[in-house]
């Protein structure tokens, strides 16, 4: 019997088709077999793919790379609440989803922009591993580890924006990414997520990485409110407020495919 879901692709953290972070959602009336969703998400070939049900009051929400489940996606949670708001005309303001691996997500509509509500990651201070500053080819000024990700800091952008990492050696690294920041020339601090660990040599706008900035800037800046930029190739602008233990993400999503999957 063939299974049909409905697919959506998502551009997130932008207001222009072909920028921001492209995600693939899917809508589904069950939760599929883990093996399915992983080779959905490996046709897709997309950073990530969401794929969500109803449950109850809320939503389920689960997060594939091309190669592995991911414990959170913050751009790919943005695209999922675009689909329902726009798509399946989701009537409240706010949307509740649920990870089994991340607790609980809200996710706000307040006109044209979504702000993700996250829980605030946890980083401590280390010494970098010198296999890490060998395939940076640069070293840190600052580097942290939270739950998942190596968070080094740099003091110019021109410094994020030329880093020219050797992957294959990144791909070694034991994390689920490796996030660069520094201070921004027009916004408060800017980043680039680097991920072959994981199947993404680069992310194009990381929701999920922004959890470990948001606080680490916000201490460092004295501010609560800021503005971010990630400096892929296709770039994307985030608004951002730090809350203690949890950190508030807001941007836009347009989208750019609607078609069906058959199974």
């Amino acid at each position: 019997m063939v299974k049909k879901i409905r697919i959506f692709q998502v551009d997130a953290f932008t207001d222009k088709v072909f920028h921001g972070n492209p995600a693939a959602v899917c809508i589904l009336e069950e939760e599929l077999d883990e093996k399915i969703m992983q080779a959905i998400a490996a046709e897709n070939n997309l950073a990530e793919t969401a794929f969500v049900f109803k449950k109850n009051d809320a939503f389920d929400i689960r997060w594939f790379t091309p190669s592995v489940e991911v414990d959170l996606c913050g751009h790919a949670t943005l695209a999922s609440a675009h689909v329902l708001f726009n798509n399946f005309h989701y009537q409240s303001e706010k949307i509740t989803f649920h990870s089994h691996k991340s607790g609980v997500l809200i996710v706000k509509k307040d006109e044209d922009y979504y702000t993700l509500d996250f829980p605030s990651d946890v980083y401590k201070e280390i010494n970098a591993p010198q296999t890490l500053l060998n395939a940076l080819g640069v070293s840190p000024l600052e580097t942290y580890f939270g739950k998942t990700d190596y968070l080094l800091i740099f003091s110019s952008q021109e410094e994020i924006e030329n880093m020219n990492p050797d992957l294959g050696l990144l791909a070694t690294i034991e994390a689920r990414g490796i996030i660069v920041s520094a201070p921004g020339n027009h916004e408060n601090f800017v980043s680039r997520f680097f991920a072959p660990q994981s199947g993404i040599d680069e992310d194009s706008v990381t929701g999920s990485a922004h959890t470990t900035l948001i606080p680490y800037w916000s201490k460092k800046l004295g501010l609560i409110k800021m503005s971010a930029k990630q400096l892929s190739k296709r770039q994307g602008t985030l608004l951002c407020e730090y809350l203690g233990d949890r950190v508030k993400i807001s941007g836009k999503a347009i989208t750019y495919l609607i078609g069906e999957i058959e199974i």
